[in-house]
């Protein structure tokens, strides 16, 4: 079977189970109070131009999202994110379990507008019973969408400034990061990202590790004891090393950005073949994920070969598939794809 379904779908990249084997022996502290912690902290602080930059190493995005969003919000708060959010749909309600509400907003592949934001936040504090209502305190979104869109600087800036106005932190869920950053079409490095975000993050698991994520808090604004409250959220890892060991080699001669370019050159080709074999895009992406509108009844066939993502029904006869490429994807791979569609 050919593995097209998502970018975690194998172990770790090579080069990051090599660094985990070299490292195996060494004693090291415990917590995140390793070497290898401040070294990936103080690389990501460099590539980011951000030196005051916060760093904490978490396992996965859902994780990570819960944890952001509960310690950054008052218990009365809520977050608002685009109806089709990773935190909206696919979390298992995990921000509601934290006693939070997320406040969905219109979007377009994913992506929410300054204007939506600020016409939810005007409306709000217009309506004469807010104070009975849950205050939005901060708004959530992903680089790339979860339909693989990316935001480009003058969106991310504009949403920045209506949160400015507003005093309310943005929030940036990085967990496929590495493959926007190496889209073509990218204008948003990790800089401009420090720039606009109160705290975003650097995905780890989808990008090869076995495991990880990079929390970056821009502007000393880490919430208050936050390794005590990760704690309290069962999150703080004891082999701390597992994941920082990680993040220092992801950042060494850019192999981060390397893995995204690899991963969006075996995209393009899908592009292509896709497009000659006559297939319909539902929403052709910049980056690694994309998805097309595939006859029910040719479906069946298709499994047979080849594991994809069902993404949602599109009528009553055809749905929308998402074939992702990812940092394990081969030549062969595609090829073999090819002449399977």
């Amino acid at each position: 079977m050919l593995h097209f379904e998502n970018d975690y779908n194998e172990g770790a990249h090579p080069k990051l189970l090599e660094t985990l084997l070299e490292t195996n022996e060494e004693n090291l502290a415990g917590y995140g109070l390793d070497s290898y912690t401040e070294l990936a902290t103080q690389k990501i602080r460099e590539a980011s131009g951000c030196p005051e930059a916060q760093v904490t190493f978490l396992t996965g995005g859902t994780q990570t999202n819960q944890i952001v969003i509960d310690t950054v919000l008052a218990p009365y708060e809520g977050v608002l994110a685009a109806r089709t959010g990773h935190i909206a749909t696919h979390e298992a309600g995990a921000i509601e379990f934290t006693g939070h509400k997320v406040l969905e907003l219109p979007q377009e592949h994913g992506k929410i507008r300054a204007s939506d934001v600020k016409y939810f936040l005007e409306n709000f504090y217009a309506d004469g019973n807010h104070e009975h209502m849950v205050f939005p305190g901060m708004v959530y979104i992903s680089q790339p969408t979860e339909y693989g869109a990316l935001y480009t600087y003058k969106e991310l800036q504009k949403l920045s400034q209506v949160c400015q106005v507003h005093e309310l932190p943005l929030f940036i869920d990085g967990a496929r990061l590495g493959y926007g950053l190496a889209a073509k079409e990218n204008d948003v490095d990790l800089p401009a990202l420090a720039e606009l975000a109160d705290v975003f993050y650097i995905g780890g698991t989808k990008l090869g590790a076995l495991l990880g994520e990079a929390v970056v808090f821009t502007s000393n604004n880490q919430p208050k004891h936050f390794a005590t409250q990760v704690k309290q959220h069962g999150a703080l890892l004891a082999k701390g090393r597992v994941i920082s060991v990680q993040f220092d080699r992801f950042f060494t001669n850019n192999l981060y950005l390397k893995i995204g370019q690899e991963a969006l050159n075996y995209a393009e080709q899908l592009k292509t073949i896709l497009r000659e074999k006559g297939y319909q895009f539902y929403y052709e992406s910049p980056t690694n994920q994309q998805f097309v509108i595939v006859e029910n009844e040719q479906l069946k066939t298709l499994a047979e070969k080849v594991v994809y993502s069902f993404w949602e029904k599109y009528d009553d006869k055809h749905t929308v598939i998402r074939l992702a490429t990812s940092w394990s994807t081969t030549q062969e791979d595609i090829d073999r794809l090819k002449e399977i569609l």
